[in-house]
C-alpha cells in the first residue's frame, strides 16, 4: 500500500513538473526567409547530390540527411499559424514538402542511392507544385503572357 501510494505521488510530482507545450509558437522568420535560407538551399543540396551521382561518402549522407530534415521539418513549419494560407493548397502543398523530406532523410539513413536518386522528381514537385500557385510571377500560367 505505502508503495502504491508513493508512486501516485511521484507520478503526479512527474506531471507537475512536465513541460506542457503552448497552443502557439509566434513564428521567427517570415515565409521568405524560409524559402530563401532554409528549403531552397536544403532541396537544392538534395538535388545537387542525386545528379551528381549520389553521395560518396558518410560526410555527403549526413549533408543530405540534415537538407532532408531540414525540408521536412520546414514543410511543418509552413503549416504553422501565422504562416499558413487559408486559401487554396497551402497545407497539401506544404505536407508534399515534409513527405519528400521525410523520404529523402529515410533514403540518407539507410545510404541507399537509388532510392535517393528516385526522390528527385518529388523534391522538385514539392516545390513547383506550390509555387505554380502562389509564385505566380514564376511560374506563368499556360498560355500567359511570358
Amino acid at each position: 500500500m505505502k508503495t502504491a501510494w508513493m508512486g501516485v505521488l511521484l507520478g503526479g510530482a512527474t506531471l507537475a513538473f512536465a513541460q506542457v507545450p503552448s497552443e502557439s509558437f509566434p513564428p521567427s522568420a517570415s515565409v521568405k526567409q524560409l524559402m530563401l535560407d532554409l528549403i531552397h538551399p536544403s532541396s537544392n543540396d538534395i538535388l545537387l547530390a542525386i545528379y551528381r551521382g549520389g553521395p560518396k561518402d558518410e560526410k555527403d549522407w549526413a549533408a543530405v540527411r540534415r537538407s532532408a530534415v531540414t525540408l521536412a521539418e520546414s514543410g511543418n513549419m509552413l503549416m504553422m499559424r501565422g504562416r499558413a494560407r487559408d486559401q487554396g493548397d497551402w497545407m497539401k502543398d506544404a505536407k508534399l514538402l515534409v513527405d519528400a523530406g521525410n523520404a529523402a532523410y529515410k533514403a540518407a539513413q539507410a545510404k541507399d542511392g537509388g532510392a535517393l536518386a528516385a526522390l528527385a522528381g518529388a523534391v522538385d514537385a514539392s516545390c513547383t507544385t506550390c509555387h505554380k500557385q502562389y509564385r505566380p510571377n514564376v511560374f506563368p500560367a499556360p498560355g500567359g503572357s511570358k
